[in-house]
């Protein structure tokens, strides 16, 4: 008989458990991918658990916090979404096994004090031990080479095959945009996904590539001067109605000739000012295209605001809001503006020759959508990877050689505790083999020979020693010379993270759901009340 309390609790365990266990067979660079269909009919198949936790509808409250959980450590981290949701699971499943150890049903609310109080004794004491298993650090990040190597294992895990060529990618084009001051900003890194091709064809340019015709003749600039507008490349329209009277055919000529002339005069005016690219946010009249093509500008139309703010953010140009020549300082500029074909699609392509510009855009190519949606995701990880290396360049080993380090070294503090939180300290400590046991299950290797190689290896000291994936048999080697490493600070936020969320759904005794207030509803009335009865 369990009381209410451990009722409560098995059933929050049940339910983050079951949503743990989903994302627990994707983990690695084995990890099967799911194929999840979203309230739009979309579907994605993936093996990114950001990817798959944004497109469930997660209804049960105590799993939401977990998911919660896990898009903390997406904004604070951007990768190592799986990594808690697994350990915050394993966290919670062997919660269950201490309490369901309980003596009695009036001891479940001090055994669960005594586990929350352990749990969150051997968070704080992983946190302590954690610099000391860090094995190098970053030493230059403007070197691409360096930085590819480092950005391996995050790219591996999501494309496994391509992780040497996608990282040289995300490398180049991270390092090309990498400011001075340090303060590396992700929204700088593009992508554009193009059919075709393999993703061996993948390339970086520096600059901007939009999916796009050009409007007018040209289709080629050298040295471009851009004026950007986002209003509609069109003639002024008056805001009140006003009536023209016209009497005759010379006064409708004159009338026509009127605007023309009014248009030739705006675009000779844009022309004269410099500038040879027009980009518009809206749509192009056909006139005023006429008087583009005559005056040699190239006529660019981006429909998305967004493009054209990340486009002036390139070139160094303002957004115009009116249809008047720019000044010089209004003006971007860039080495060249021109129009290609990359399989069968036109793109505009805005180019800098020189490495440091402001924005760079990985050009991705792939067979189907959902294979280059999958390469997107990887290419996200990887510049998020760098993004944390700039704030921290410290780097702890991969394969689970870290996590069994950390069990190893937890359980021995757990010895030396007294009372009930000792259990539950060498529980947190069990946790963490879920890590190279998701990895050795992933790949068909026996888990339970992979851990006790992993701690045998250990005991004799080397902790650098995790789980060789593309062994056949349980092999383990040493993911530093593997060059298999992980971020410190995706383990540490990773960490504090799941242990939170799993303290905090074991906290929870009831659900309390509000739903809206009861009471009389309206009268539904009868139904074709206004047809004849004689019918």
């Amino acid at each position: 008989h369990y009381s209410g309390l451990e009722e409560a609790v098995y059933r929050n365990i049940q339910a983050c458990k079951e949503l743990a266990q989903t994302t627990r067979t994707a983990y690695g660079p084995n990890g099967m991918n799911k194929m999840v269909i979203n309230h739009l009919e979309k579907l994605f198949v993936t093996n990114d658990a950001a990817t798959i936790l944004r497109e469930l509808e997660v209804q049960h409250p105590a799993a939401k916090m977990l998911v919660m959980a896990s898009h903390m450590q997406e904004q604070e981290v951007g990768d190592g979404t799986n990594f808690v949701l697994v350990f915050a699971g394993v966290l919670l499943e062997l919660a269950e096994d201490l309490l369901r150890m309980g003596l009695s049903v009036s001891e479940a609310s001090y055994i669960l004090i005594a586990v929350i109080e352990g749990y969150e004794k051997a968070c704080k004491k992983a946190l302590e031990i954690l610099p000391d298993l860090v094995c190098c650090s970053a030493k230059n990040l403007r070197d691409v080479e360096e930085v590819a190597s480092l950005l391996h294992t995050s790219v591996m895990s999501k494309q496994y095959g391509n992780e040497r060529f996608l990282a040289k990618l995300i490398a180049q084009a991270c390092v090309s945009i990498l400011p001075d001051s340090g303060h590396f900003n992700v929204d700088n890194i593009r992508v554009c996904k193009i059919v075709g091709a393999g993703v061996s064809a993948s390339s970086v340019l520096h600059g901007m590539v939009f999916k796009k015709e050009t409007e007018g003749d040209v289709t080629s600039v050298k040295d471009a001067k851009i004026a950007v507008y986002s209003c509609p490349f069109d003639g002024m329209i008056t805001e009140t109605k006003g009536t023209v009277l016209i009497k005759n055919a010379e006064e409708l000529m004159n009338f026509s000739k009127g605007e023309e002339n009014l248009m030739d005069l705006q675009v000779k005016a844009i022309a004269d000012s410099g500038a040879n690219v027009v980009v518009t946010g809206g749509k192009v009249a056909d006139m005023a295209l006429h008087y583009a093509n005559k005056y040699n500008l190239m006529l660019v139309r981006l429909n998305s605001k967004w493009d054209l703010r990340r486009l002036c953010k390139t070139v160094g140009a303002t957004a115009l809001p009116r249809l008047t020549p720019p000044t010089l300082e209004e003006m971007g500029h860039c080495n060249s503006v021109y129009l290609s074909e990359v399989g069968d699609t036109q793109v505009v392509v805005f180019k800098h020759e020189k490495e440091d510009g402001a924005i760079s855009t990985i050009l991705i190519r792939g067979s189907t959508d959902n294979l280059m949606d999958d390469i997107e995701r990887a290419v996200d990880d990887g510049v998020n990877t760098f993004k944390v290396l700039t704030r921290d360049k410290r780097l702890v080993p991969g394969g689970g050689a870290t996590e069994i380090e950390l069990a190893k070294q937890i359980t021995s503090y757990g010895e030396t505790c007294p009372g009930l939180d000792q259990y539950a300290i060498k529980k947190f400590a069990e946790a963490f083999e879920a890590i190279p046991r998701a990895l050795a299950e992933n790949s068909g290797v026996k888990a339970n020979e992979v851990i006790s190689k992993l701690y045998a290896v250990h005991q004799e000291g080397k902790k650098n020693v995790g789980f060789d994936i593309e062994a056949e048999a349980a092999a383990v080697k040493d993911m530093v010379e593997a060059g298999v490493l992980d971020t410190y600070l995706g383990k540490f936020w990773g960490i504090k993270l799941a242990t939170n969320a799993a303290v905090t759904v074991l906290r929870v005794d009831q659900i309390i759901m509000a739903k809206p207030a009861g009471g009389p509803k309206p009268p539904s009335g009868k139904k074709d009340w206004d047809e004849d009865q004689n019918d």
